[in-house]
């Protein structure tokens, strides 16, 4: 069904439709209005806004609320066409580092993504660090202590005694870094563990490699949490596209909408996709670098290859959100998301502070970059396990397969998560982390190829 042109509220019946049907149409309002923003129809994007706004919102259902930030995200691109306006919506926007710190902190409670990339990585670092006396391990980005509290455990009763541990922890922020020594510490004199941190206060993008200190003679492990993608955003300007629009906009069969009664959100986008939205054919894989290089990420592998590391512990999200085009972007980021928001709305109170509070600030945050932005400010650009292993490969890395007992580790964990949505499947040696049938995070491990 076209979008109605006359302004205010949306026909009558839309505000009868079930949760459901309602969903469907959100979606649709959604791919319509970014086929117009994509186009440079802002009228039309506009009224579908308009009507989008009367249907959407934070605090509902899951689709009313992924179509909400959504929605923010499509208004963000149109107004970024007009700079001037832009920054003065922005001028006096203050970021709160305390609290992009307790989400970030909220985020690891409600899900069991991260909890489970610590258990692999651990179990590799143990395994890979077997017999040898002085390890130094690398955080990329140090933020939550209890991964490398559970490490310490592990190395206390390791048969042959503790090594010498040293942690060099890398955050923007001091009191990240001071917090984590001071836990550390305490922890490693309780364990009786001979234990050094090393901070460094620097956004990764900025790291002075020597201020790694690596040392002859240890072993070395480094640990990349969520991080590797941001690099690919300085190399956005190598290839520039016109945005491409996608064909039958207006397609959808409204009389199909009302008789789909699906259960989540995910299923919503599965049934409308296949009513006239799809990706490109090779979207699934696809990014603006597939075949050109990305100077930066190559740059910065290499001078951790250049550290000869033992083992390389890589989790990234699982999603393609380095599209060259908007619709394609916003496709995958709705399934993505979706998948997200049905994890929270099984497992989270709708009218949870600390719910809205991460789907706000860290998944909103995330889709308005990915949505709204381009060249070097789109940091999101998250991309498959295929891609990441073609370029740590290209970059003299040779991928370890993660053991049986840390996937059984892993698996026991998601068990008893108390939500049986969680799923958990090994690629390559690798391991990818989903919401039913939908992947979203992937722990790969590597080793130096002399």
């Amino acid at each position: 069904m076209p979008v109605s042109p006359s302004m205010g509220s949306p026909y009558p019946w839309v505000r009868e439709l079930k949760s459901e049907e309602r969903g469907l149409y959100l979606i649709h309002l959604l791919l319509t209005c970014a086929n117009h923003v994509a186009s440079g129809s802002l009228e039309n994007a506009e009224i579908a806004l308009s009507q989008i706004s009367h249907l959407a919102s934070p605090d509902g259902d899951t689709m009313q609320r992924i179509a909400a930030y959504f929605a923010e995200a499509l208004a963000r691109r149109i107004v970024k066409a007009w700079p001037g306006i832009d920054k003065a919506l922005n001028a006096t926007q203050i970021t709160v580092v305390s609290e992009q710190i307790l989400v970030r902190k909220l985020f690891y409670d409600m899900f069991p993504f991260m909890k489970v990339a610590f258990v692999l990585t651990n179990q590799a670092i143990i395994e890979a660090m077997e017999g040898e006396k002085m390890v130094h391990v690398i955080d990329l980005h140090a933020a939550e202590p209890a991964q490398w509290i559970a490490l310490l455990q592990a190395f206390s009763v390791r048969p042959e005694g503790p090594p010498h541990l040293r942690i060099t922890g890398i955050h923007p922020q001091k009191g990240v870094l001071d917090q984590m020594a001071h836990k550390l510490i305490e922890e490693a004199e309780k364990l009786d563990i001979p234990f050094q941190f090393n901070p460094i206060v620097s956004k990764l993008e900025n790291l002075d490699i020597e201020k790694l200190r690596v040392k002859t003679g240890e072993a070395l492990a480094i640990n990349s949490l969520l991080q590797l993608h941001s690099f690919l955003a300085s190399d956005d300007e190598l290839r520039k596209k016109s945005p491409s629009t996608l064909k039958n906009s207006n397609g959808i069969n409204m009389q199909r909408v009302l008789q789909m009664n699906q259960s989540t959100l995910g299923e919503l986008l599965e049934k409308d996709t296949a009513n006239g939205y799809s990706p490109s054919p090779d979207s699934a894989s696809s990014s603006p670098l597939s075949s050109t290089a990305s100077v930066k990420m190559d740059c910065f592998l290499n001078s951790l290859w250049g550290l000869s590391p033992k083992l390389v512990v890589v989790t990234e999200q699982d999603s393609n959100h380095n599209g060259s085009t908007l619709m394609e972007r916003l496709l995958e980021a709705l399934y993505t998301y979706a998948a997200l928001f049905d994890c929270l709305e099984s497992t989270v109170s709708r009218t949870s502070m600390e719910r809205l509070k991460v789907e706000k600030m860290l998944f909103g945050d995330e889709i308005k970059n990915i949505i709204a932005c381009e060249g070097a400010a789109r940091k999101e650009r998250h991309e498959k396990l295929e891609k990441w292993i073609h370029r740590l490969d290209l970059a003299g890395f040779g991928n370890v397969s993660l053991s049986y007992y840390g996937m059984l580790q892993a698996r026991r964990l998601l068990q008893g998560y108390g939500c049986d949505g969680y799923r958990m499947k090994e690629e390559n040696g690798s391991v990818v982390i989903c919401w039913q049938d939908r992947p979203l995070f992937s722990v790969s491990a590597w080793r130096c190829r002399k």
